[in-house]
C-alpha cells in the first residue's frame, strides 16, 4: 500500500541537503567491490579515547547511583532535566558573568529539533497571511537548515562578501551587509558559528551588528554554536559567546562526543523558551533523560570543558593543518584553488574557482579515483538567485587520519590538473 501524503508529508519525506548525496555515497561505499576509498564525507565526530572514557565515567556513576530509576524509569519536565539545567547555569553564568535563571534554558533533542520548533514557531504564515522569513545572513550554511520549516518560501539566505587571498590561496566569508536585510517581515535570523561547511567564524563584531539590525524589529537572533566554545570548543580562531536579550545561544553536545543521545541547549529570554518548550511538548513530551543525566555530570565536574580545550580542539586543528599543507604541496599553479581560512568546525571548505563542470561532476571523477568528500551544492539552502560559486565547493571532513588526508589531496590535485588542462 503506497500512502497518500499531506503537503507537510511529502516535504518531510523528501531528501534533501548532504541527505541526497550520503544515499549516493552509501550506495557507492556498499558497491565498491573491494575497492578501498578514502571518505572524507563523514560528519561522525572521531571516538577519542579520553572523550569515550569521560562518557563511560558518568554512565557508570549514573547507573549505580539512585537517581538512574528517576532518569529512566519516569516522564519529566518538557524543558529538561533540571541537574542539567542547573549545571548548564552555573558554568555559563560564572564563565560569562550571565544572570540567567532555570528559566532561560531548554533542553531538546538535538540542536536540529530546535531549530526545526523554531522555525515553524517564527517562520511561515502568520494568523494573517503575512510571510515571515527565516533569514541566513550568510551562504553557505548548514544544510539541515533546508529541511527545518514546513514552508519552504520562508527561508532566505545571502550572497557573502568573499575575502581573497591570492597569495596564500585562502579564502574567508563575511556577511555582506550592504545586501543583508532585517525587518518586519523576518520571523528570526539564524546562522552557525563556527560554521558548517566551511569553518568560518563571524567575528563578535558581525554578530553584534547583525543582533543590532535585528533588535528594532524585536527579532531574535538564533546562534548555531554547536562548534563553539565552552563545549565541543571546535574554534581554532579566539571568539566569544554573545549574549543579549535578542540572542539564542544554541548549542549540541554532539561534536562533545556525544551524538547519538541528542542533547541540545538553548539560552535565551525566558518569553521564547517558553513558545520553543509548548512546541517541544506537543511534539515529544520531553527530550530523552539519559543523555541529560550524565552531560550534568561531565558539566558539572568541569571536565567536558577541559577535554574539549585539551583533546578534541587539538585533533581537529591537527587534522586541517594536514589539509592545508597537503593542498599546499599538491595543487598546481595552474588551478585556482582556495581554501577557506581555518577558524574552526570538523571540516575543510575547498573552493575550486572557474571549475570546468559542476560540483556534482568532479564528485564522481573523485570517486573515480577512490575519493570521497561532500560537493557544496546542498550547503546553500535558502538562496534563491544564481551563483556559479554554489557548484564550486566542496566540504572536507576532518576525521579521516593524517596520512589518509594527504593521500586523498593528492589525488584531488592531480584530478583537478586533468580537469583545469
Amino acid at each position: 500500500m503506497i500512502p497518500a501524503l499531506s503537503q507537510v508529508g511529502d516535504r518531510m519525506f523528501q531528501l534533501t541537503g548532504v541527505r541526497a548525496i550520503m544515499k549516493d555515497i552509501i550506495e557507492t561505499l556498499r558497491s565498491g567491490a573491494g575497492r578501498e576509498f578514502i571518505n572524507l564525507s563523514a560528519g561522525n565526530p572521531v571516538l577519542l579515547p579520553e572523550v569515550e572514557q569521560l562518557w563511560r565515567d558518568c554512565t557508570a556513576e549514573l547507573l549505580a547511583s539512585s537517581e538512574y530509576s528517576e532518569v529512566v524509569c519516569r516522564y519529566g519536565s518538557s524543558q529538561g532535566y533540571q541537574p542539567l539545567i542547573e549545571a548548564v547555569l552555573e558554568d555559563f553564568n560564572q564563565r560569562y558573568g550571565l544572570n540567567y535563571s532555570d528559566r532561560n534554558v531548554l533542553i531538546t533533542g538535538g540542536s536540529q529539533a530546535l531549530y526545526f520548533l523554531a522555525a515553524n514557531a517564527l517562520g511561515g504564515y502568520t494568523q494573517s497571511g503575512d510571510l515571515k522569513q527565516i533569514v541566513l545572513p550568510l551562504s553557505p550554511d548548514y544544510t539541515g537548515y533546508g529541511g527545518m520549516t514546513l514552508e519552504p518560501e520562508s527561508l532566505k539566505a545571502y550572497q557573502p562578501h568573499l575575502e581573497i587571498n591570492e597569495k596564500t590561496h585562502r579564502f574567508k566569508y563575511h556577511p555582506d551587509f550592504s545586501k543583508l536585510e532585517i525587518n518586519a517581515q523576518t520571523g528570526f535570523v539564524l546562522f552557525s558559528r563556527p560554521s558548517n561547511p566551511s569553518g568560518n567564524l563571524l567575528s563578535d563584531e558581525e554578530v553584534e551588528k547583525i543582533a543590532a539590525m535585528a533588535a528594532p524589529h524585536s527579532v531574535l537572533v538564533f546562534v548555531d554554536s554547536a562548534y563553539a566554545a565552552p563545549y565541543p570548543a571546535l574554534n581554532y580562531a579566539p571568539m566569544t559567546p554573545i549574549f543579549g536579550e535578542n540572542i539564542v545561544h544554541c548549542m549540541s553536545l554532539s561534536k562533545a562526543g556525544l551524538p547519538g543521545e541528542r542533547v541540545g541547549i538553548a539560552l535565551g529570554d525566558e518569553r521564547i523558551i517558553q513558545v520553543l518548550e509548548a512546541f517541544l511538548t506537543n511534539l515529544c513530551l520531553h527530550s530523552s533523560r539519559y543523555g541529560q543525566a550524565i552531560a550534568a555530570r561531565a558539566i558539572r565536574s568541569g571536565a567536558l570543558a577541559e577535554l574539549s580545550e585539551t583533546v578534541i580542539r587539538p585533533h581537529y586543528q591537527a587534522k586541517f593543518a594536514t589539509l592545508e599543507s597537503a593542498l599546499d604541496e599538491a595543487m598546481p599553479d595552474s588551478v585556482p584553488w582556495y581554501l577557506h581560512q581555518g577558524e574552526g568546525s570538523i571540516f575543510g571548505w575547498l573552493w575550486l574557482k572557474d571549475l570546468p563542470m559542476t560540483d556534482w561532476e568532479f564528485y564522481q571523477r573523485l570517486k573515480a579515483v577512490g575519493v570521497i568528500l561532500v560537493p557544496g551544492d546542498a550547503f546553500f539552502p535558502g538562496l534563491r538567485e544564481a551563483w556559479d560559486h554554489t557548484q564550486q565547493c566542496f566540504r572536507i571532513s576532518l576525521t579521516a587520519d593524517h596520512g589518509e588526508i594527504a593521500i586523498a589531496m593528492q589525488r584531488l590535485a592531480e584530478v583537478a590538473r586533468q580537469v583545469y588542462g
